[in-house]
Formats: structure tokens, sequence, C-alpha cells
């Protein structure tokens, strides 16, 4: 039985950004009345990489939870609303999908919508899949909709994120954390301590102070001081499926209207994002340098940007994988240092918070029990790889011949977790989602159809229903959820009534 004696009583995390400000402020959230210490050591000299700004629906449950007023968030962090993806060129050149949040249409009789819709399909029912998605629907309108009066209407199933400015979200989550109790002490690490067990003991600043602690959490970014220079955690690179492995960004004034959307946009060597934020948009173009040079992919970004370029053009290379252990003795990395996953669907700070919950469910003593660090790495295993699947598809499944880079995806071996999927849809569209998966079936259906795969048949129970009754029963659902998206206001509109933010 645990004592007192062996409780953790001060946690240091090694770098701010949105990973440590974030780890900062749930874990000082959680223990803001007891005498448990935090303490972020962080540098002005060292730059926040800032990729992804970008979110998933999980991004408003952990403001929520944090308890931040959300209208106060959005304000401060300049953001605007994300009903989805949309993904230009990426089955064909010229053809484009959306991959929606929330859910497809509704089950009728215990049958899952989407074969409902296989049925009407194959009964040549021209009806896209999209006209029964919520967000979708919105989002080709330029709409958005207030939550709390999209009850007892279709909209009630919509689901939304966030597009915000990554260095002002960190800052806010400082500023929240420093306010219930976390402490920021201004240095660079020169030397790591560890006891004669292996476990980190304390860490030396360049100006001489030394930082002690029970426990470390590591958001040191790609290099994971703690984690890999130090413990020696190990790297397990995802290239072989993921071969992108360089990303050049650049923010510009935003011109025209709002989208309330991600545009990612198919190129020659990879993928373009366009995040449309209220004071700018970020742009940037994730590569694989064995296709393109540097100087190509920023050319590239440079010719596709709309309004005026605000910042230099950055280049920040990566490999695509994760730890082979995220937590080793009493260091936990997150972030960057941790892994990586590009941001194709926006999971970078869904990982780091889902990587927080696991640590809270398995919190340790000073001991760190390994059943309890077996388990986390497991658990972020588990999450790492339902992501990295979810992206290969994206790539696996182009009809793209028209570059080097994608006759590489379209012929690259998968990973047999995700053949195992592909599959099962392909006998009968159905899908082997796991409790606990990010990515539930609309995301599948989303990217699936958008790409051109078909199953290869629909489950036959369903013929037991009349094709006309259940033509007619989709139609009124998709032709309802049209009509009461254009009541809506625009995108636009909608932040300016609600949630503008001060000019900068």
């Amino acid at each position: 039985m645990n004592t007192t004696d062996e409780a953790i009583e001060k946690i240091v995390i090694l770098g701010g950004g949105t990973a440590g400000w974030l780890a900062a402020a749930t874990i000082g959230n959680i223990f803001k009345n007891t005498s448990m210490k935090i303490e972020v050591i962080e540098s002005d000299d060292i730059g926040i990489v800032g990729v992804g700004e970008a979110t998933f629906p999980t991004i408003i449950s952990i403001i929520e939870s944090l308890g931040i007023d959300l209208v106060d968030f959005i304000k401060e962090t300049q953001a605007s609303f994300k009903l989805g993806i949309k993904f230009e060129d990426w089955g064909t050149v010229g053809e484009s999908y959306f991959h929606p949040f929330g859910t497809l249409g509704q089950d009728i009789d215990s049958f899952d919508f989407y074969q409902c819709w296989l049925k009407c399909k194959a009964e040549n029912d021209k009806t896209p899949l999209m006209a029964h998605s919520p967000e979708s629907v919105l989002a080709e309108q330029g709409k958005f909709f207030l939550p709390h009066k999209a009850k007892n209407t279709p909209l009630s199933r919509a689901f939304y994120a966030l597009h915000l400015d990554s260095s002002l979200a960190g800052k806010y989550l400082r500023k929240f954390a420093e306010n219930i109790g976390v402490k920021r002490t201004e240095g660079l690490v020169e030397q790591v301590n560890l006891h004669a067990n292996g476990n980190i003991a304390n860490l030396v600043l360049k100006s001489g102070q030394q930082i002690r602690a029970d426990f470390f959490i590591d958001c040191s970014g790609f290099h994971g001081l703690l984690i890999e220079k130090t413990l020696k955690a190990g790297y397990e690179s995802w290239a072989d499926h993921l071969p992108c492995n360089k990303a050049v960004t650049v923010q510009t004034k935003s011109v025209g209207t709002t989208p309330p959307f991600t545009t990612s946009t198919a190129k020659e060597a990879g993928w373009m994002w366009h995040i449309p934020l209220q004071h700018r948009t970020g742009n940037g173009y994730v590569y694989c340098d064995k296709f393109i040079s540097d100087e190509q992919a920023k050319q590239t970004l440079l010719a596709s940007v709309k309004g005026e370029v605000l910042t230099q053009p950055r280049t920040i290379p990566f490999t695509t994988g994760i730890r082979k252990k995220s937590w080793v003795k009493n260091c936990l990395s997150l972030g960057l240092a941790q892994g990586f996953i590009e941001p194709l669907e926006s999971t970078a700070i869904h990982l780091v918070s889902n990587s927080i919950a696991h640590f809270i469910k398995l919190f340790p003593n000073k001991s760190c029990n390994p059943a309890l660090i077996d388990q986390f790495n497991e658990n972020v295993r588990t999450d790492y790889v339902e992501i990295r699947d979810f992206l290969v598809l994206h790539y696996c499944k182009t009809s793209r011949t028209d570059s080097d880079f994608w006759l590489w995806c379209k012929n690259m071996e998968i990973p047999e977790t995700l053949e195992q999927k592909l599959e099962l849809f392909k006998a009968s569209g159905a899908l082997n989602i796991k409790d606990g998966e990010l990515f539930r079936s609309t995301s599948w259906y989303a990217v699936l159809e958008g790409l051109g795969v078909k199953p290869d048949n629909y489950n036959p129970m369903l013929n037991i229903w009349d094709s006309v009754k259940l033509k007619n029963i989709l139609a009124q659902g998709s032709q309802g959820l049209k009509a009461i998206a254009q009541q809506q206001p625009s995108h636009d509109q909608f932040i300016n009534e609600y949630c503008k933010a001060k000019e900068i």
C-alpha cells in the first residue's frame, strides 16, 4: 500500500509550448489544492515548432475540462472554427472530398446508416454520402451554427474543432497554469544528473541553478533531451509507410471569407495545408525530399498562397514515428519528444492530451512501478498506430500516377493492421472500430468513399427493406439537413457576433 512518503511531491516539465503548458495546466489543475509542486523549465532562446494550428474536436473538451471559458480562449488565440478537412487532388487531380467530424445520418431499425446508404446507391440513388453529414453540408455552404440552439435539429449531431494560433495557445495555457500555482523557470539545461538506479536526479541549468524533482516530463521537442539523449529510449521510424520528412511553412494575411474547414491539397511530392485563423492564414507544404528539393518545395508553397506573406518560409525536418518507450524510469515524454505524426489529420494536441490522460490513470509514486510504465507505453503506442494506419490510408489508395512520389505511395507495403481493416471493409462495408479509437466509422467512410474505395457488397439483411421506402427516409434526412443549414449564419458572421478577437 502506498504511503505518503512514497508520493510524488514535485514534477518538472522540460519545455513549454503547447505540449508543456497543456501538461502543466492539466496536472496543475488536478493538484492545485495540494502540496504538489509543478515547475516548467523553458527558454525564450528556443523557438516553438508550432506546425499544428488545426485541431480535432477533443480540443473543446480539453478546454472545458480545465474550466476555461471557450469564447475567451477563441478570442485570445485568434481562433476560427473547423468542421472537417477538404481534401483536394488526393484521389485524382481535379477531384475533392470532405472528411467531416460527427456522424453520418442515423441508424435505421438498428441497421448502420452507411449500410442503408450502400443499398440505396446499389438501387441507383445518386445522393452523395456527404449529403448526410451535418458538418459537410454546413462547410459546403460556408456556414456555422450556434451549438446550444441546434438541439432537436439535425445539427445536434455536428461536432467542431478549432483553427488556432499555436503560439498564442501556449501563452494562454501558460497564464492559466501560472495562475493555479505552476512555477516557470527561464533557462537552458546544460547537464542532466542521474541517481545510481538510473532515474533522473536533477537538471543543471546554464546559470548553474540545480533543479531536482521526483518525476520529469520531457517536452523538449524532436531531440528529446531527457527521454532520448539521457535515457536512450530509442526511436521507431515509420518512414516506410509515411515517407514525408520535411515541412516548409509560411504565414499570410487572410483574404476573402473564412472557410470553416482546413484545406489539404495533394501536390507532386506531398501535400499542402491552408488553415484560416481570424487574423491570418497558416500555410505549409509537407513533402518527401527524395522527390523534391527544399527550394522547389518552398517555391511551390509561395506560388500557392493568397494574401501578403507575413513570415519568412521555415523548413522543418522530421521523421514520422514514435519513441520505442515513451516513459522510461521517472521520465515521461510528450509532444514532439514522444513522437511525430504529420499534421494531416490535426492529431498533435489530441495525442498530448490523451497521453496525459493515460498518465493520470496510471499515476505512479516515487518508485514508478514498471507495470504502470509498461501499460502506459502500450496505450500510447496503440494511439499512435491507429492514427498512423488512418493516415496511410490517405496515401496508399490514391489513383494518382502523375509523379514518382504518388507511384511510390500507391505501391507501398501497408501495415498489417490496416490491411486487415481494408479486407473487412471490402467484403461488405463493415469496419472493426475498437473502443477508444480516435477515428470512428464516419472518418473511415469519408476517406474511403472520397478515394473511390468501394465494398463488394452491403449487408444482405437490408434486403428485407423496401428500396423505395428506404430511399424516401434518406431523402427526407438530407433535404432536412440542407434546409436547416441554410438558416445558419455564415462562418464570418458567427465569429463577428460571438467571438471576434481584438485586432493585433
